[in-house]
């Protein structure tokens, strides 16, 4: 296991009612209901939350890998995350597909841009080898 040597931030959150409960950070910028995934609740599920940390923190990802390359991220640049609740032997699982959109940016280096990013994104670092996982050029 990867230890942190330095804090860079920390996330902080107290949720009650689990999946149809409330959700809400210390600072007060995040303040939401919570709903089964496919209920017809008001709230969005942690899938949904997950699904928008990841795609945000890929994106900043690549921009990280593109800074390192010297180009920059196009425009329009985008990830649109997947992430499946499931059932297998053992229970309840998860996985997940980014499709990762780099308008106008030759294929070679969009495809070189997103393996970058998944080495470099703490979200793919948690995943990998934990839950099935594609990352494709859309």
């Amino acid at each position: 296991m990867n230890k942190i040597e330095t804090v860079l931030y920390t996330g902080k959150t107290h949720t009650t009612g689990g999946r149809d409960g409330l959700a809400q950070s210390d600072d007060g910028r995040l303040d939401i209901k919570l709903s089964p995934p496919g209920s017809h609740g008001t709230g969005t599920n942690p899938e949904q939350l997950f699904a928008a940390g990841w795609s945000a923190c890929f994106i900043g990802a690549m921009g990280r890998a593109a800074k390192e390359k010297k180009i920059s991220l196009p425009a329009g640049t985008a990830v649109d995350a997947e992430v499946d609740l499931g059932t297998g032997d053992g229970g309840f699982f998860l996985q997940a597909r980014l499709k990762v959109s780099l308008p106008g940016l030759p294929n070679d280096v969009g495809q070189e841009l997103i393996a970058a990013a998944h080495q470099i994104c703490p979200y793919s670092k948690m995943s990998r080898g934990n839950i099935d996982v594609s990352v494709t050029l859309a």
